[in-house]
């Protein structure tokens, strides 16, 4: 019986060994966190991050996150790694987020930067690969970002993706795959899927080069059949000259008894396209070598935001080739504290009530004794006059 536990196991291992991470942040070791981030100097009023679990959580350590701290403020900081590039890999970027404080304007995405980022001076104008996560503001703003950078330009998803509004954590993921498919989860649940291609507005330049090798193919065809057009209008009984030097003349061709008809603008039947469509699809290789979701060069992860009221947690950060370890590792995270964390703060809820309900009790007694006084003061000296 021990053999089928031991091999699954060992399949679990080797799926780990064959996952790439990236980035992986979880900020267990304290303090230390602040020698991974670097906070941009680039504004003197950015606001500060803290190391904090919040007022509930479901581990008072394995809870804790960059928390922001001031109202009002832009936020810039950032950690590198070692660069990458996706190419032909898939991508997966997921962390966790707290709006603790109830978000009712602010941002709570992430920003996914190329290793060239000037950390100190990172802010609105830097360039980044990919923006995703919540943004809220009001009652018309309650969406999940998903920009993408392609041909110098910000790319942002068509489709109306909701995000979660309320106190606790959840757990962001987004997927991108060499297919040109992606997926956004929110809890380990997919909240939309599709192509990256009809869900941005994009043209894929594999596709592009796909019809330009098919165009290849299809110009060999149709000049094999120009070559059997002709051999009709060749004159069969002509045959080469005894003197012909083919290393001289070149090869020998029968003469033509008449002229192909499809010359002089015109085509022979069978041709069905024209030779300049095919000139054009040549052309496509001078735009940009990487495609709609492929980035040459990540090295960097930041937090690039606004927040009218600061208290967002951001946590257990992610960036990996691998899909089922992305799943694994939101299980063994936020999948192990989202259910403390709501128990705690049901727990506290109740606590208010009840403190909320004995004030209001202690203050109408007081209001009662009071009154009796008053009473007594009013009756005596109602005697002494």
């Amino acid at each position: 019986m021990a053999a089928p536990w031991v091999l699954f196991c060992s399949l679990c291992v080797l799926r780990v060994v064959l996952a790439t991470v990236y980035f992986q942040e979880e900020f267990l070791d304290g303090e230390r966190w602040r020698n991974r981030w670097v906070q941009s100097t680039n504004d003197s009023q950015f606001g500060h991050f803290r190391l904090s679990s919040g007022k509930f959580y479901g581990h008072k350590e394995k809870d804790k996150g960059l928390q922001t701290t001031q109202n009002g403020r832009f936020y810039a900081i950032s950690a590198r790694f070692k660069p990458f590039s996706n190419k032909g890999k898939t991508l997966v970027v997921q962390y966790t987020v707290k709006h603790e404080q109830k978000m009712d304007c602010g941002g709570g995405y992430v920003k996914i930067f190329p290793s060239d980022v000037d950390q100190k001076n990172l802010s609105g104008k830097s360039q980044y690969y990919v923006m995703f996560g919540p943004d809220i503001c009001g009652f018309d703003i309650k969406k999940v970002h998903v920009i993408l950078h392609f041909k110098n330009q910000y790319h942002s998803n068509k489709k109306p993706i909701r995000c979660k509004v309320d106190g606790f954590t959840h757990l962001y993921t987004l997927i991108l795959r060499p297919d040109l498919t992606y997926e956004v989860k929110i809890d380990g649940q997919v909240i939309e899927s599709g192509s990256i291609e009809y869900d941005w507005n994009l043209t894929s330049l594999k596709k592009m080069e796909k019809s330009s090798a098919e165009s290849k193919d299809w110009e060999q065809e149709e000049e094999d059949k120009l070559q059997d057009w002709e051999k009709h209008f060749l004159d069969a009984s002509a045959s080469k000259p005894s003197d012909w030097n083919s290393e001289l003349d070149g090869d020998w061709q029968a003469p033509m008894l008449q002229k192909p008809p499809y010359q002089d603008g015109l085509k022979p039947e069978g041709i069905d396209k024209d030779v300049w469509l095919h000139q054009k699809m040549k052309n496509t290789h001078y735009l940009t070598e990487y495609d709609l979701s492929e980035f040459e060069n990540i090295g960097a992860i930041g937090l690039e935001l606004w927040q009218v009221r600061s208290g967002t947690i951001f946590d257990n950060f992610l960036i990996t080739d691998d899909e089922e370890y992305a799943e694994n590792f939101g299980k063994a995270t936020w999948g192990e504290t989202k259910d403390p964390e709501r128990e705690m703060d049901a727990i506290q809820a109740k606590e208010e009530v009840r403190k909320a309900r004995e004030e209001d009790e202690e203050d109408l007694l007081m209001g009662r004794f009071d009154g009796r006084e008053n009473n007594f003061r009013r009756f005596h000296k109602r005697d002494e006059l």
